[in-house]
């Protein structure tokens, strides 16, 4: 055989198994997408659609099906695969790690791969649970959690080193724009109506008031930070950002504030006094957050939120001495009755799903994230850290493994990572392409500071 057509076959093979393997992954998200038809002609056609226009697409803009799933990570409607219990949130996120995987760049910076062992430390220390409660639930969820933190890493980083920052970060904010819109328009129809409470949105689908709050608070910080790198409008997300924020205080999500004051905070003290608009709201979120506590107490109402967390602690405790070392297993209240919920705390969890083991690993794991994007360049650092450090102190107050709620700041971190190592790679086009050296006072003259 001629050696040009032996080299032309080669060639063709070194990226044929890649996209067998991308048509593989879209006629399984085809076949569950379609079992799903009974919840709607629209909804069913609207997804199939995407995952035609994505596969398109993809020919000329290799990972074009991640960046289709950005939006899509806010959806948290819940899609039953084979008994599991994963949202559409999850689905897309797998999607678009299998196109990340094969199609994305390598090989990892090294604070990726920091982040990344660090979470295979993690995932190791759960294994034993695993093991030792051998259910369903149990395994599904090992990969699942890895693949919200591991799987959203490498998603971000793959977006992020391919130079598509701007449009990741867009998608996401049109994504919360709307979201934010919808529980705006329900918040007013609700306060018309005589009550003030907490808002639950219904618009575009039932949403949870800590749901849309803690999601809705991570692109909030996508428009507030709004990095130079990533060429967004100062503008655009002046005003998205003030959006957002009515929003989330809307939703009345204590934790979503208190989130993003230590987000804010982190801002302030990494940009040298600069930023301080959210500071500035922290206040008064503080004394309506601490307000709402203290009123709960004082009612002494045992059924109100405070005291049901109160008492959701104490049982969680009782149960977890009777398993301390490995835990119940993950996702252990869909098979015990004793304790039928998730407990709604993160180190609770767990300690009560993976023992002692497992939050040993939890604690390394959260402690390095941390280290590793505190000296990530501040340029691209910022962002990551307050994505990340607000999920793990939203979590001190409500639940820690939920899709969207876990994934989306891990997906903020990858792009980040990935656009700075962008910049490492072609220094000179990346500074044409996107001003990564302007200084922090010409951020706060072009934005809301």
């Amino acid at each position: 055989m001629d050696r040009s057509v032996r080299d032309r076959i080669a060639d063709w093979w070194a990226g044929a198994w890649r996209w067998s393997a991308l048509a593989a992954a879209m006629v399984a998200a085809l076949f569950i997408l379609l079992d799903r038809a009974g919840d709607g002609l629209l909804v069913t056609g609207t997804a199939v659609a995407a995952l035609i226009v994505g596969v398109v697409l993809t020919m000329s803009k290799p990972l074009a099906i991640a960046l289709m799933a950005m939006p899509a990570l806010f959806v948290a409607q819940r899609a039953a695969i084979g008994g599991t219990d994963v949202s559409a949130s999850d689905v897309a996120l797998a999607a678009a790690f299998g196109s990340a995987v094969l199609l994305g760049h390598r090989p990892y910076s090294p604070e990726l791969r920091a982040m990344l062992w660090f979470n295979l430390g993690y995932q190791f220390a759960t294994l034993f649970t695993v093991i030792v409660n051998p259910f369903m639930q149990n395994t599904v969820e090992w990969f699942h959690a890895w693949l919200l933190i591991s799987g959203a890493l490498v998603v971000g980083w793959a977006v992020g080193r391919a130079g598509y920052a701007r449009w990741a970060f867009t998608a996401m904010l049109v994504a919360g724009c709307a979201l934010a819109a919808g529980t705006v328009i329900w918040g007013i129809i609700q306060y018309a109506g005589g009550n003030f409470g907490p808002v639950y949105p219904q618009i575009p689908w039932p949403m949870h008031k800590n749901f849309v709050g803690t999601a809705l608070a991570f692109v909030a910080l996508i428009a507030y930070v709004h990095p130079p790198w990533a060429g967004l409008s100062p503008r655009w997300t002046r005003l998205a950002l003030w959006l957002l924020l009515i929003a989330i205080a809307m939703s009345q999500s204590r934790q979503a504030w208190m989130g993003l004051i230590v987000a804010a905070i982190v801002i302030l003290v990494r940009r040298g006094g600069q930023s301080k608009v959210l500071v500035v709201l922290a206040v008064p979120a503080i004394w309506l957050a601490v307000s709402m506590v203290l009123e709960q107490l004082e009612s002494q109402n045992r059924h109100n939120s405070m005291f049901q967390r109160l008492e959701w602690f104490r049982e969680v405790y009782a149960y977890w001495k009777h398993s301390p070392i490995f835990g119940h297993g993950l996702r252990f209240w869909y098979v015990d009755p004793t304790l039928p919920y998730q407990p709604p705390q993160a180190e609770l969890e767990v300690a009560a799903s993976a023992g002692l083991v497992g939050l040993a690993g939890f604690i390394v794991m959260w402690v390095g994230f941390i280290v590793v994007l505190w000296r990530v360049d501040k340029n691209y650092g910022t962002l990551a850290l307050a994505a990340v450090l607000s999920r793990i102190v939203q979590a001190q107050f409500d639940l820690f493994w939920a899709g969207v709620q876990t994934s989306v700041p891990f997906v903020i971190a990858g792009i980040c990572l990935g656009a700075m190592a962008l910049h490492r790679s072609s220094p000179a086009d990346s500074q044409v392409a996107a001003p990564a050296a302007v200084s922090p006072r010409t951020w706060d003259s072009a934005g809301l500071r």
